[in-house]
């Protein structure tokens, strides 16, 4: 189970005042609160947090997602290992990886669009590096989770 699992009081997808789903997975309490206020309050998305890469890759099989957001620097599994496991559960969500190294960022850095590739599903769909502006996150996450305007 999550570890610690915060759901929007806003209603579900389904819900056209909801834009879509995000799985945030990030270990720094700041970092989570800061990305599930944005997100939620002026993103209007429904947000489940945890901390736990095991408990993200529970839910991600067990329900809908719209975009994946994790951090890099995870307890027990990196992001990009986490990554590699979604890519493998659930292929066609989107991941957003955020991290807070200039090396990292250049390590996993994503893909462009529509180009096949092996090498394609090792990538994240979006990369940000702290730190980053709001607008920063709420552009991403609306452009890679296809969510309505």
């Amino acid at each position: 189970m999550p570890s610690s699992a915060h759901h929007s009081p806003h209603g579900s997808a389904a819900d056209p005042a909801v834009r879509g789903r995000v799985l945030i997975v990030e270990d720094d309490p700041e970092a989570a609160l800061f990305a599930t206020l944005v997100l939620r309050e002026r993103g209007r998305f429904e947000v489940v947090h945890t901390a736990d890469p095991a408990a993200a890759l529970v839910l991600a099989a067990s329900g809908h997602w719209d975009l994946v957001l994790s951090d890099m620097d995870l307890p027990v599994m990196s992001g990009t290992e986490l990554l590699a496991a979604l890519r493998e559960l659930t292929p066609s969500v989107p991941v957003l990886l955020v991290t807070a190294s200039a090396a990292g960022a250049l390590a996993v850095a994503p893909h462009p669009p529509g180009r096949p590739g092996a090498a394609a599903g090792a990538r994240p769909d979006g990369l940000l590096v702290k730190p980053f502006r709001a607008e920063q996150l709420l552009s991403a996450a609306i452009r890679l989770a296809g969510g309505r305007p």
